[in-house]
This record gives C-alpha cells, sequence and structure tokens, in this order.
C-alpha cells in the first residue's frame, strides 16, 4: 500500500476506498462463481456464441473483464490522449459525420449528372468511384481496356475527363474522396489540375485520396509499380500536400480491402495500423517532421455485422494510434495523435439472395460505424452485389444515414457505449490482439518484408477460408442464404446495366482528345517526368505539368514505369 493510500484527500480516506473496492471484486467474482454454477445447467440455443472473427463471446461481461485500472489512461475525455472516446471533443453534438456515397459509373458525363443528383438530395460529400482499367492505369483506349470501360466505376483517362466529373461542383465546397491506389499520385493531380482550371486554389480543396498501396500488395492487388518506388510516389504526396494542399488528406490508411479479402477485425486492425506506422517512418526517413505530416493521415475501416466488435475495434484503433505517434514517433501536435477515419458498411456482407436484406445489415452496420465514432460514412445499397447501385438503392442507402443522424437518437451523446463491460472487454481483446501482431510484423523484418514473403496474403486467406467453411458447413448463418431462405435465387429489382456504347464514346473522347492537344507539351512534359523519376525528384510538379498538357493516364504511367519498372507478385500458394 503507497504512502498516498493512507492519505485523506477532499475528505476521502483512500486506504479504505482500496479495501472498499478489493472487497467489491472479491465479492463480484464469488456472485459470478454462483451465476454460472447455476445457470451451467441450463440448455444454450443452437447457435455459434463466437464473433465473425473466431472470437468468443463469453455468456457475461463484468468489471471483471476489463483491465485498465485507470479511466483517464485507458479511456480519458473525448477529444483527449488516448482519444478512445472520440477523436473530437464533442462529436456529432457540433457536426454530424460526412455522409457520402461511393459513385462512378460510365463516362464522367454521366456520374457528373449523378454527383448533383445526390447533392442535391441531402449528400455532404463525394466519393469517387473509378473503372477497373482506371484502378490499373489503363486508358479507355487502351486494349487491355476492351469490355471493362465505365462497367465498375467512371472511366478517367485524363484532365479532359475529370473537368468534366466535377463540371457545376464547386471544389472550395465539397469535399472530394478518390477510391485510387496504384495511380493515385496521377489521379491527384488530374484533380488538382482540374480544381485549377476552376480558379480553386489546391489550398481550398479539401477530401481524400486513398493512395494505400501497402493493402494492395497484401489484398486488393491493384498495383502498378513494385513497393519501393510506390512508396516513394506516397511520400511524394506527403511533402507536396503539407505545403500546397494542407486540407487534403494524401492517404487513407485502409483496412476495408483487407477485411472484404477475409481477414478478422484483429488483423483488419493490426495490419492497417502496421501500415500506417510504415508511412509514418518512410515520412520520417525523407526527413519530413512528424507534425508536418501526420494531422492529414486518414484512415478507412470496414464496418461488418459483428456489431459490438466493430464499435470496439475503431475504438481500440484511436488508442493504439495515439500511443504509437506520441510514445514512439515523437509527434507533438495532439492532431498527429488524433485518428480520424471514414468507414464503409460490408460489402462483402452482402447477399445477391433476397436482397432487400442488405438494407437492414447496412443499417445496423452504419449504427456501428457512428457508435465506434466514424467522421465520414458510406452505406452500401442493397443492389450491389448484382450491378453498379440504381439511383433508388443509393438514395434508400443515403436515407439510412439520414434517418440514424436525425431520428435515432445516436448523434446526442459522445460514445454513449463507454462502461460497457462488453465493449470496454472487447476493445482492450482487439488492442492487445493487434499488438501481438505488430510483433509478428516486426519478425518477419517489417511490412515490405512481410509482403514479399507472403505473410500478410496468407494470413488473410486463411481467415477467409474459416469463414467460408463455416458458411458452407452451416456453423455460421447468413439470412436468406443458409438459413431463412424461400428456396428461390429469383431477383426482382431494378438493377444498373452499362452497354458497350459507353466505351464507344469514351473512345470517341479519346480520339478528340489526341487531336486537339499541343503534342510537342506533351512529348516534353513526359520527358521530364522520366527524368525526375530517375533523378529522385518529387514528382507531384512532373505530373501536374503532364496533366496540364493533356497527357493521358496511360501515358503518365508509362513514362514512370520506364524507370520504376512493373510489378509482379511472387507465387505464395
Amino acid at each position: 500500500m503507497s504512502t498516498l493510500e493512507h492519505e485523506i484527500v477532499d475528505g476521502v480516506d483512500l486506504e479504505a476506498a482500496v479495501a472498499r473496492k478489493e472487497a467489491e471484486l472479491r465479492e463480484l467474482r464469488e456472485r459470478l462463481v454462483a451465476w454460472e454454477a447455476a445457470t451451467e445447467a441450463t440448455p444454450a440455443r443452437d447457435a455459434n456464441f463466437t464473433s465473425i472473427s473466431g472470437r468468443e463471446v463469453r455468456p457475461l461481461y463484468t468489471p471483471l473483464d476489463t483491465g485498465k485500472e485507470s479511466y483517464g489512461e485507458a479511456l480519458g475525455m473525448p477529444g483527449e490522449y488516448p482519444f478512445t472516446r472520440g477523436p473530437y471533443a464533442t462529436m456529432y453534438r457540433t457536426r454530424l459525420w460526412t455522409m457520402r456515397q461511393f459513385a462512378g459509373f460510365a463516362t464522367a458525363e454521366e456520374t457528373n449528372e449523378r454527383y448533383h443528383y445526390l447533392l442535391r438530395h441531402g449528400q455532404t460529400g463525394l466519393s469517387v468511384a473509378f473503372d477497373f482499367p482506371t484502378l490499373m492505369g489503363y486508358d479507355a483506349d487502351h486494349p487491355r481496356s476492351l469490355g471493362e470501360v465505365g462497367v465498375c466505376g467512371v472511366a478517367i483517362s485524363s484532365l479532359a475527363d475529370m473537368e468534366t466529373l466535377f463540371e457545376g461542383i464547386p471544389l472550395d465546397q465539397v469535399s472530394v474522396s478518390m477510391t485510387i491506389n496504384g495511380p493515385a499520385i496521377i489521379l491527384f493531380c488530374f484533380y488538382v489540375a482540374a480544381a485549377e482550371k476552376k480558379g480553386v486554389d489546391a489550398a481550398k480543396l479539401r477530401g481524400t485520396v486513398q493512395n494505400d498501396i501497402l493493402k494492395e500488395y497484401q489484398a486488393q492487388h491493384a498495383w502498378l509499380y513494385p513497393p519501393e518506388p510506390a512508396l516513394r510516389c506516397i511520400v511524394d504526396m506527403f511533402e507536396w500536400c503539407s505545403t500546397n494542399a494542407p486540407k487534403y488528406n494524401p492517404i487513407s490508411i485502409s483496412g476495408y480491402h483487407i477485411r472484404e479479402a477475409g481477414s478478422t477485425a484483429g488483423q483488419e486492425l493490426a495490419f492497417t495500423l502496421g501500415n500506417g506506422f510504415e508511412y509514418v517512418e518512410r515520412g520520417i526517413a525523407r526527413g519530413l517532421d512528424v507534425d508536418a505530416f501526420a494531422p492529414r493521415l486518414s484512415f478507412f475501416f470496414d464496418v461488418h455485422n459483428d456489431f459490438f466488435e466493430e464499435i470496439a475495434k475503431l475504438r481500440a484503433a484511436r488508442r493504439i494510434w495515439a500511443r504509437r505517434m506520441k510514445e514512439v514517433y515523437g509527434a507533438k501536435n495532439p492532431d498527429s495523435w488524433r485518428l480520424r477515419t471514414h468507414c464503409q458498411t460490408a460489402g462483402v456482407s452482402l447477399t445477391a439472395q433476397q436482397p432487400e436484406n442488405n438494407i437492414v445489415r447496412v443499417a445496423y452496420q452504419a449504427m456501428a460505424a457512428v457508435l465506434g465514432g466514424t467522421q465520414s460514412l458510406h452505406t452500401n445499397s442493397m443492389d450491389e452485389t448484382l450491378a453498379l447501385p440504381t439511383e433508388k438503392a443509393v438514395r434508400i442507402a443515403l436515407r439510412t444515414q439520414q434517418v440514424l443522424a436525425h431520428e435515432t437518437g445516436v448523434a446526442n451523446t459522445t460514445d454513449p457505449l463507454a462502461g460497457s463491460y462488453y465493449v470496454e472487454a472487447l476493445t482492450d481483446e482487439l488492442e492487445a490482439e493487434a499488438e501481438a501482431l505488430f510483433a509478428e510484423i516486426e519478425e518477419q523484418g517489417g511490412v515490405v518484408p512481410g509482403i514479399e514473403a507472403g505473410w500478410f496474403q496468407q494470413r488473410i486467406a486463411g481467415s477467409a477460408m474459416r469463414q467460408q467453411l463455416e458458411v458452407e458447413q452451416g456453423e455460421r448463418q447468413i439470412v436468406g442464404v443458409n438459413a431463412f431462405s424461400d428456396g428461390s435465387d429469383k431477383v426482382e429489382i431494378d438493377v444498373l446495366r452499362i452497354g458497350p456504347e459507353v466505351e464507344q464514346r469514351q473512345r470517341a473522347r479519346m480520339a478528340e482528345l489526341r487531336e486537339q492537344r499541343d503534342d510537342d507539351a506533351v512529348e516534353r512534359t513526359l520527358a521530364a517526368l522520366t527524368a525526375a523519376c530517375r533523378d529522385g525528384d518529387n514528382l507531384v510538379p512532373k505530373i501536374l505539368d503532364c496533366a496540364r498538357a493533356y497527357c493521358t493516364l496511360f501515358e503518365i504511367r508509362h513514362a514512370m514505369e520506364e524507370v520504376f519498372g512493373a510489378y509482379r507478385e511472387p507465387v505464395f500458394f
């Protein structure tokens, strides 16, 4: 017993208070043992009492399951270190989360119409979905783009397309998120140049470009260059944005695709934050002050069906990030400790069977994201497993967020589940699991060696296989799939189809662009970019010059590839 515990503080005998607490815990242990004995003979219903991640869920949680002694150490106040209870002090009482809908299809003209529709219906931020050729750095008229143009997102092959995409949209007022990774630096430069054309300085731009290449090697597989030059491009963006676009997030470190590939919640948490630590270390190695770029790092998490596990995951993420940024990387600005995140409901949880059930799944997932403290949210549309979402489905998904914000009361108070024995125990468990996985990553030699050895890929694949087997063997029930099915797979909802005329129109646009642009400027800027790749210069200014000259996406990609080479994944399985 310390000397402090013998003191009287504010009229309280500390020694007596400690003794009372210990007595209460002893009594609680005895009561818990008695309760377990009394209920042991009662048969449980036939159900799988584990989380989707395979975590055992105990029948009862008490203060004995919450491991942290100090409220201040473990939780603190919202908006204060370690940010467990939220990154901002007043959270949604001051400002609701940004309501985003991931949208993009066909040509830039058609997607622009959809954006105006969403903004008219109350959406507060735009999130761009690109088609597969764009994601892989190919122009719409490249042979490898055949049959894929505009199918799973919007086709953007040059600055001209980006200008059309945001026609009539005030880029100094609307935040824009772009889901692009391998060619992220190129699409970002198209966006900055398009803003310039509208008279909007880069310093006024708000939003995020995903730009998280490490998770591509681990889970998503949309890459262009090998890891080292790809990481160089990302740090170039950190450097350029910290000076020229201080309100724009140059990366969204993404666990979403790791989870969609089949990881557990704990793996998503650990691998995402581990990637974040790698980016921080790369920035520091470049000579950047950690507080110059870390405040603009943002995160992107999946929100799956296991309601409480997802809430706890977000709370644990904030606590781990704050501690590591402060204690390991020496960040002094609280904004560098503050983990901010976008969340998206789990696309992998949606089913083609009985697709209307997806509305319900998404609503619960959205509530978990808000109770976990997200800063922005995308709710999936019910028909996304069948095709690109229709306007009706998108409207229902957006209305889901609006009902949540304005009718349920969940935005009235900050971190309303704090103090729940179950939620606090889960937060602690996920934090401990993540720390154990960080140690394993270190044993691999770090993130990049772990990728090159296939360690991440194998861990994710193992988890995905376990989950799939549970569904196939009936150990985990999916409503409308292996439980409560009416025996019919017939789908009776309208879906959006993209016809071949979209590709024809986009190819015609590309031909017109190539005829009208200044070929000398194209050749000159591309040559300067290749030289910068070789010389180690920051690439953002050179790519901006290429964008302004209307070089195409693939031309810019190819100019960089001459120096960087192309990545080919080794065979791990």
